[in-house]
């Protein structure tokens, strides 16, 4: 029985170093290993089976200690809670915080996303700063509001609705866990962040192109050459703005004049060979220049250790800096806009819609999808030098043009 083994005799047990279990009652037992070390243990019956489970090691456990533990796991074993299950169930109670859940859960995005590097950025920028060192208990609808409104009073609907996509994911992944019971976010839907996105049709029109490369030009010290040069390599060969930024130089066969894209960059998820016309080969060469030994042809600007080249927001924060400012003589546009500005442009020089469409690494539709394997090397070149033919003027291009398309556009 308990208390019949007191705290002196434990000490002159394991003096005395002689090993094997000792009770002290009510199931628990004091061990002594051949390394004369001690341990509390306890034995009890678990439907029908026996089972023995370790207290910890003494002196860091007391008698008086053990024994009260005793008690509780004894108890709770009435009710049919095993301790030894109970210990084997995965402890989640270094999650505190939302960024403590944020971490487990963008874990969990990069098992089963192929992109899981969009929901950390989110995170990162516009969710962490605002809650990530709340406790995941003390989050509101209130708090979720906040984040989601400031986001859309920037001006990035998307973005706003992105963030209440991630944050009800976020809260789902602490339910999922048991931390949570409800999911504060759970209440809100588009119409209170970004509200319903229309899909996009804008295009640049060659003249606005035009114009676009000399505000780039103009506002230089604010615009980089760098940011102008990938404005050019986008509108001029079509890829996503993603497959650009990440490009490496070993991707680049500068003899055969080719650039290898690998499949794991592709949205399409083939790799594809995009051709270099000559122009783009000698905008590549100055880039090559001032990457001043990076693997990356747009090498990170500064310090940060997300990306080894620049980030995703790079060009497109620029673009909103000089429409923000007024210095963008021209509707509003996107980055993405500039790879639809490429399709139009394909059109309007009389190519065909298959090419155009393989130009852009689209998959063709339907029948001629399925059967219709051609890569249309030949054809695309063709098709892609048409472009840097008709843009490398405009590209480099007087100031007196940018003056005559804002009279013709005030006339009108």
């Amino acid at each position: 029985m308990a208390g019949k083994i007191t705290a002196q005799q434990i000490k002159s047990m394991l003096k005395a170093n002689k090993p094997g279990y000792y009770a002290v009652g009510n199931g628990l037992y004091f061990r002594i290993s051949k390394e004369r070390t001690g341990f509390w243990v306890l034995r009890y019956t678990m439907h029908g089976k026996r089972h023995e489970i370790s207290l910890g090691r003494y002196p860091d456990i007391s008698l008086a200690d053990a024994n009260g533990e005793t008690a509780i796991l004894k108890s709770n074993i009435k009710k049919n809670i095993d301790p030894l299950a109970e210990r084997q169930r995965a402890d989640f109670s270094t999650v505190k915080t939302v960024d403590d859940l944020a971490e487990d859960w963008l874990k969990d995005c990069e098992k089963r996303l192929k992109h899981p590097q969009i929901p950390r950025r989110v995170y990162t920028k516009d969710l962490a700063p605002m809650m990530g060192r709340l406790a995941i208990e003390q989050v509101t609808p209130r708090d979720i509001r906040a984040v989601i409104v400031k986001i859309a009073e920037s001006d990035r609907p998307t973005i706003a609705n992105d963030a209440l996509m991630y944050c009800k994911q976020l809260f789902r992944h602490g339910i999922k866990l048991d931390l949570l019971t409800s999911n504060p976010a759970e209440p809100f839907t588009v119409s209170d962040a970004g509200g319903v996105e229309q899909s996009r049709s804008r295009y640049l029109s060659f003249d606005e192109v035009s114009v676009m490369f000399q505000a780039f030009h103009k506002y230089s010290d604010q615009f980089t050459r760098e940011n102008t040069l990938a404005a050019a390599l986008l509108v001029t060969l079509g890829v996503r703005k993603g497959e650009l930024i990440a490009a490496r130089w070993e991707e680049f066969d500068t003899e055969d004049k080719l650039w290898h894209l690998p499949q794991e960059r592709c949205k399409t998820g083939v790799a594809i060979s995009v051709p270099l016309s000559d122009e783009v080969l000698e905008w590549l060469q100055e880039l090559y220049i001032r990457a001043n030994g990076a693997e990356y042809v747009f090498p990170k600007r500064r310090s940060s250790v997300r990306f080894g080249h620049i980030s995703p927001d790079t060009l497109n924060a620029a673009i909103q800096k000089l429409h923000s400012e007024d210095k963008m003589p021209i509707d509003h546009f996107t980055v993405h806009d500039l790879r639809r500005t490429c399709r139009s442009l394909l059109a309007s020089e009389g190519v065909s819609g298959h090419v155009a469409e393989r130009c852009l690494n689209h998959k063709l539709k339907g029948v001629e999808g399925i059967y219709d394997r051609h890569d249309y090397l030949d054809e695309r070149r063709e098709a892609l030098q048409l472009i840097s033919n008709k843009l490398a003027p405009v590209i480099n291009q007087s100031s007196a043009q940018v003056l005559n398309f804002n009279r013709r556009k005030a006339a009108s």
